[in-house]
Order: C-alpha cells, then sequence, then structure tokens
C-alpha cells in the first residue's frame, strides 16, 4: 500500500509545521519554503515511514506573476513502499535561487542543470551548474541578458538573427 497523505504530513510537521497541500486526481503536492527544501526531502527520504528514495524529475513552472513567479518541483517515489509526491517550492522572480539536492541524489545534478539552462533558477551549491543544452553565451544580442527558452517572456518566434525562419507560405 502507497504512503498516504497522514503519513507524509506528520513526517513533515515537525519540519514545517502545517503545510499548504494540493490534490488533483488522487496526486498530493506538498509546499514547502525554499529554506526547507533540503531538511524536508532528506527527511522524506530517509525517514523510515515514507522513504521517498527515488528522485523522478526536478523541473520548474513559470506562472509569469509578480510575486512567487516561479515554483520548483520535485517528483519523488517510494520504490520500497509506493507512491508518489510531489513537493513544489515558491522562488522569486529577480535572482531565483534555492538550494541543491545534489548531496541527496546524484541524479539531482541533471534535473538542476536543465531546470537553470531553460528557467534560469540558479541551484546553490550545485557541483558544476552550467548550461544544459543551450550555448554557454546565449544571450539576447541588444541586452547581453542571458535567455532562458521556458520561460513565458521568452521571444515567441525566437531570438532575432539566431536562425533563419522558414518562408511564409503564400495564402490560397
Amino acid at each position: 500500500m502507497a504512503v498516504d497523505k497522514d503519513t507524509i504530513l506528520s513526517v513533515l510537521k515537525p519540519i514545517c509545521g502545517e503545510v499548504q497541500t494540493i490534490e488533483h486526481h488522487g496526486q498530493l503536492s506538498i509546499l514547502v519554503s525554499p529554506e526547507q527544501i533540503v531538511e524536508v526531502l532528506e527527511e522524506l527520504k530517509e525517514n523510515p515511514s515514507t522513504q521517498f528514495n527515488f528522485l523522478i524529475d526536478i523541473t520548474a513552472i513559470d506562472w509569469y506573476r509578480k510575486k512567487d513567479r516561479y515554483e520548483v518541483v520535485y517528483f519523488l517515489q517510494s520504490l520500497p513502499l509506493g507512491g508518489r509526491l510531489r513537493i513544489k517550492v515558491a522562488v522569486q522572480e529577480r535572482n531565483p535561487h534555492i538550494s541543491s539536492v545534489c548531496s541527496l541524489w546524484e541524479g539531482a545534478n541533471w534535473f538542476e542543470r536543465e531546470t537553470y539552462d531553460m528557467y534560469g533558477i540558479h541551484f546553490d551549491g550545485h557541483p558544476d551548474l552550467r548550461r544544459f543544452y543551450m550555448p554557454e553565451d546565449f544571450a539576447d544580442p541588444e541586452t547581453n541578458e542571458p535567455l532562458y527558452p521556458l520561460r513565458k517572456d521568452f521571444p515567441l518566434m525566437g531570438v532575432p538573427g539566431s536562425m533563419p525562419l522558414p518562408p511564409m507560405p503564400e495564402r490560397l
């Protein structure tokens, strides 16, 4: 039987107190503060009642709003006990930072690099945080500001001059 919501909340209560939860189609998400993320994930991984020992993925969401524009999302699975869980952390728009969890899961290295490359979220303490897909100098040609392709303010037509666009089809 999978780890249930009450067990998860009881494990997190000493660290976070009351937490905000969201359930959608039977899937649980828990919102925690950026300052608590490493301690929360370590407890969920190591606690015998939860054993979320598998980090499935890390990504981000750009809500494109002024306060807490980005959410970093951690997808966890408990292989021994069964069950999945999402942990969400809101990070600020300007200079978004959160602690790295590479010390808990080696696989976080690639997930954090990809999230940094696509959203510009910095993972403090990451052993080698650099671009994953895009070239290191991927920036706006006018302002020289780094560009992150999955941000909602990324130019819809791409970076002007970076690659030729196909010709527009003639109207019928």
